[in-house]
């Protein structure tokens, strides 16, 4: 599966995912993206999953 995890959890948390193709999203070069933008770019990358510790998240 396809991860993709938000600035606001721990870089380090890909590590404790194994089996699972995961990326943060300043790997991806999409830090400080709005919410609304990130969700279209990871959908179009083929993201599967997109952690997040956000409330409210708007498209």
């Amino acid at each position: 599966m396809k991860l993709l995890l938000d600035e606001c959890l721990p870089r380090k948390l890909k590590h404790h995912l194994p089996g699972h193709v995961c990326h943060t999203v300043p790997e991806a070069g999409w830090a400080g993206k709005k919410n609304g933008e990130l969700l279209r770019l990871a959908e179009k990358s083929g993201f599967e999953i997109f952690l997040t510790l956000d409330r409210g998240i708007g498209v």
